[in-house]
């Protein structure tokens, strides 16, 4: 029964866009249309407003809504723009259905982004990948590639991440083991593959080693979201659980974004940053304020600077905060406030918007830098 219910549901939609389409060949790419819609996992009432969207945006064939990028940008950026214009940024359904837009496009994105960079040997890692080798029974090393030959590659001698161990590793002999190399590569996935070093030598003036090549990359870690480059200065706060999402009306440790996607973001800061830590950034977009609570996942830290690279997984994030760092990802927003600090965009915000007197008292205050969880951070970061 369930299933001639359905078949009556599908036989009336496929009436309802012969109806609205004109011509043999209209009425086949809209049969088409609707089938890769279904096959997407959209519902029939969000087939009828991409429907709409094709149709405002003059694409020929409808069904390359679901295998083209480009195309399926051409719509979200009109909906972006619309919303915009008519300052319905706030309303949930709009907001859900530029969510599910949104999801479609990382994945066509990330399938687009395999494509082209996916490798299947070590023949193929670039000069300057950072590796992580792991010596069974021994520890976890950072090296480097220094150059990539036909029978094998250089690698900088490896040394142990945790100081009170460097001195043992100096002297580790390393010419005949067995060891596992693991890296990230960037805009693409982690990767792992055995190896053997066959001898340690000097290149280009630095101690080395020279290890064997394997055709048989294992492919780990893959991406699970789209990230941008984002050259924005920033705030960095402690999170406090009770309320992650809060925005914070004072500034906290300056810091420089790196990049952003929807699941997380990369940031520059002054300090070792400790891994674990919980923590939550906060810049600008738009003239919009955005907050990433989140946790600390790796540091690439730089003693001669003392400057760490903070790679954070974001908290999950409301569906607005969401859809307005994936429309920075997919490049939709005008991008003219890179000198805007996020505390100021609060408090611009706070001035349009009607609150209580002690609500405003506190957003026309000037900056506190005696904020005890700024003072705790910076004790953190400063070991």
């Amino acid at each position: 029964m369930t299933a001639f219910i359905l078949v009556i549901v599908v036989l009336f939609l496929c009436i309802v866009l012969f109806a609205r389409s004109g011509g043999e060949k209209n009425k086949a790419n809209w049969l088409k249309f609707f089938s890769k819609g279904k096959e997407a996992g959209f519902s029939i009432r969000e087939l009828e407003q991409i429907r709409k969207l094709v149709a405002n945006n003059d694409i020929d064939d409808p069904a390359l809504i679901f295998t083209s990028q480009k195309h399926l940008e051409t719509c979200i950026r009109s909906v972006v723009n619309a919303v915009r214009m008519s300052g319905e940024s706030e309303d949930p359904s709009i907001q859900d259905f530029l969510s599910r837009l949104f999801d479609y496009c990382k994945q066509l994105g990330i399938k687009n982004a395999e494509k082209k960079s996916n490798i299947t040997t070590s023949r193929q890692i670039g000069e300057g990948q950072v590796l992580k080798v792991l010596v069974s029974g021994t520890g976890v090393f950072k090296s480097a590639v220094i150059k990539n030959f036909g029978n094998y590659l250089t690698i900088t001698r490896p040394v142990n991440t945790k100081p009170s161990n460097q001195k043992a590793a100096g002297h580790m002999q390393w010419d005949g083991i067995s060891i596992s190399v693991y890296f990230w590569r960037e805009d693409d996935a982690g990767y792992v593959f055995d190896s053997q070093v066959l001898d340690e030598v000097f290149s280009m003036g630095l101690s080395a080693l020279k290890i064997a090549h394997n055709d048989a990359l294992f492919r780990t870690q893959k991406r699970t979201s789209l990230r941008v480059k984002l050259n924005k200065a920033a705030f960095v706060y402690l999170v406090n659980d009770t309320d992650p999402h809060k925005m914070e009306k004072s500034p906290g440790l300056r810091c420089m974004m790196e990049d952003i996607s929807d699941t997380g973001c990369a940031f520059r800061v002054t300090g070792m940053a400790p891994v674990g830590q919980r923590l939550k950034v906060q810049f600008s977009l738009d003239h919009v304020p955005v907050c990433i609570p989140g946790t600390i996942r790796s540091v690439d830290y730089q003693k001669e600077s003392n400057i760490s690279i903070v790679h954070m997984e974001a908290d999950e994030l409301p569906i607005s905060t969401k859809n307005h760092i994936l429309c920075e990802v997919f490049d939709m927003l005008p991008g003219d406030d890179d000198d805007e600090l996020p505390y100021r965009v609060i408090e611009e915000e706070t001035k349009k918007t009607p609150s209580k007197p002690a609500a405003a008292s506190v957003a026309s205050a000037p900056p506190s830098t005696d904020d005890d969880r700024l003072k705790d951070f910076q004790e953190i970061m400063n070991g």
